[in-house]
């Protein structure tokens, strides 16, 4: 595979960024990608989405008050809004030219989860989400401190019921082992007197904050220092251990380039990073301009989202709606606002199960045959209900190919864009299938084109880079 089609893929979604990063040079590339501007307006549907804690205490009220009816119709609107929350982000994903920003925002939610189904409150959702883009590039450090006083992630981690004298330590907990340090770099004392020091620090206006009848003002001993600390204070002194660069270099790693990071490469970008004081932009610079000289091709299974996004992109189909791409990857084992639990997704060979593999196969036959993915009625939530997903008629499909070649170098072209590798059986199989006297410039060409590239598509070689 060409080297700058494996880079366009793991900095983005498709192949569309490739003869940038070629023309540019991957370290210019980075830094447009860096510059990005975003979109901060609020989106439509969080319009009448509780913003204050007073709209809360109305919206609870309503629905304790109203009859069956009323509350199943306030319950289908919220389920609606996490809908289109989805379908939002996607649009970001889909239609932003340098799309790095938002495979760093999809990073960095994987790695600070928190969830619809958990907060129940969109509106906080959408600001834990924003929090993320606007800091994607910027102090780790300064984001987990932020990201630990928001309202979102209080209320996934119940620190609204972590309170003096009644300790809760799943924020104190998650804060050590999956956030910063990770297992092993932390005692569980360390782990009751964080959650004493976090004590109190529930739901407010804007962000977090403490409520002084439930914070617990006591003195503590926290990774070895004592004193009366709160929540930046925790993070301050986690910030100084030996141990805090490394599990989110390796996380940094194993989610663009290697789904198994070599430790010794752990190691050197973690040494790294804490020389810059914790700042994500150099660190990216580093890690991408060091490797993407070396030969790592096929060293990371493609999630479902870029799985999806360069099928379409690459059978140049634009009209797959959100919803539908929302429902896909939920399917494959990637539902955004919703991971199964605050570890985040697996990865790695958890995107390519028996089952997993079935589907995409089964995506590419639809897609290329000039069929949307599907008709589908989504059971989105407890009380079961049904969400009609809007579908299209037969879709127009056609693959990018040399109509001056031959069959060999067509298909050369699409291994070189599509493929890590291609051994002497692999090559037999696609010769069998645009044969030594395929006419290019025939009218059923690009049916023959397109044969080759679906089956290129269920190829184990197609779902690395």
């Amino acid at each position: 595979m060409d080297k700058n089609s494996i880079w366009s893929l793991r900095l983005g979604y498709t192949n569309q960024q490739a003869a940038q990063i070629e023309k540019l040079g991957i370290a210019l590339f980075l830094k447009q990608s860096f510059d990005a501007k975003f979109d901060t307006a609020l989106p439509s549907f969080l319009d009448y989405d509780p913003k204050t804690l007073a709209d809360l205490k109305a919206l609870r009220q309503s629905i304790k008050v109203n009859d069956s009816e009323q509350q199943k119709k306030i319950i289908q609107k919220q389920i609606r809004q996490g809908i289109e929350l989805k379908s939002w982000w996607i649009d970001k994903i889909k239609n932003n030219p340098l799309p790095l920003l938002e495979k760093m925002v999809c990073f960095w939610h994987n790695h600070f989860v928190s969830t619809t189904q958990k907060v129940k409150v969109n509106y906080w959702v959408y600001q834990h989400n924003m929090l993320l883009r606007e800091n994607a590039f910027g102090n780790f450090k300064e984001l987990t401190k932020k990201i630990v006083k928001s309202n979102a992630m209080v209320r996934y981690l119940d620190n609204v019921d972590n309170k003096k004298g009644k300790i809760n330590e799943n924020l104190s907990r998650e804060l050590l082992e999956l956030f910063t340090l990770g297992i092993g770099n932390y005692t569980e004392s360390d782990i009751q007197n964080g959650a004493k020091a976090l004590a109190g620090l529930g739901l407010g206006e804007n962000e977090a904050q403490y409520r002084r009848f439930f914070e617990d003002n006591g003195t503590i001993t926290y990774l070895g220092k004592s004193g009366n600390f709160k929540a930046d204070d925790l993070i301050d002194i986690i910030f100084e251990q030996p141990a805090i660069p490394y599990l989110i270099t390796k996380k940094i790693l194993n989610w663009f380039i290697y789904d198994s990071p070599p430790e010794a490469l752990v190691k050197y970008y973690g040494d790294y990073f804490r020389k810059q004081n914790f700042e994500i932009q150099p660190l990216l610079v580093k890690i991408f301009t060091e490797e993407f000289p070396k030969n790592n091709a096929g060293s990371k299974i493609k999630d479902p989202l870029v799985y999806l996004l360069q099928l379409a992109d690459e059978l140049h189909i634009s009209n797959i709606s959100n919803e539908l791409i929302a429902f896909f990857i939920k399917q494959q084992g990637m539902d955004l606002f919703n991971q199964p639990n605050v570890k985040g997704w697996d990865g790695g060979n958890s995107w390519l199960s028996s089952q997993i593999y079935l589907q995409r196969n089964n995506t590419s036959d639809l897609l290329c045959s000039g069929r949307n993915i599907n008709r589908k009625i989504i059971t989105a939530n407890p009380n079961n209900e049904e969400i009609n997903m809007p579908t299209f008629e037969k879709i127009k499909v056609k693959i990018d190919f040399d109509a001056k070649g031959d069959n060999k170098t067509i298909i050369s072209q699409l291994a070189n864009r599509l493929l890590f590798q291609v051994d002497t059986s692999l090559q037999k199989d696609m010769e069998t299938i645009l044969k030594y006297d395929f006419e290019p410039k025939s009218e059923n060409a690009n049916e023959a084109v397109l044969r080759l590239f679906n089956y290129i598509t269920k190829t184990p070689e197609y779902q690395l880079i």
